[in-house]
């Protein structure tokens, strides 16, 4: 964890992300930018946290410096996506690491577990 974790991120599920791609040639001719994201802000410090929680891990987590350059929050705006595509994410971030997590584990050689 860079600093001490309270700077925030947005993740968004690849699954929810193509769908807003997808729906993006709806637009035709508009030519003004749509967001895609996920507005649910998590610090680092928590995600840290609930990734440790859905792998059962037990290794805790590493403190760096923060760097100059890492920015304090990640929020999308999403307005326009949901006015204009009728779209946002659907899936919340702990249903998408428990999605995600087996596949990394097979992908890693490592076991599987339902």
């Amino acid at each position: 964890i860079y600093g001490d974790g309270s700077q925030t991120r947005a993740f968004c599920y690849v699954d929810d992300l193509v769908e807003g791609i997808w729906r993006m040639p709806e637009l035709d001719d508009d030519p003004l930018p749509v967001n895609l994201g996920n507005p649910a802000e998590v610090t680092i410090a928590e995600f840290a946290e609930i990734v440790l929680r859905a792998t059962g891990s037990t290794s805790g987590t590493v403190r760096k410096p923060l760097p100059e350059d890492d920015p304090k929050r990640r929020k999308p705006n999403i307005d326009r996506a949901r006015a204009v595509l009728d779209w946002e994410p659907r899936v919340a971030l702990e249903t998408g690491l428990t999605r995600t997590i087996p596949d990394f584990r097979e992908r890693l050689g490592l076991e599987v577990t339902s």
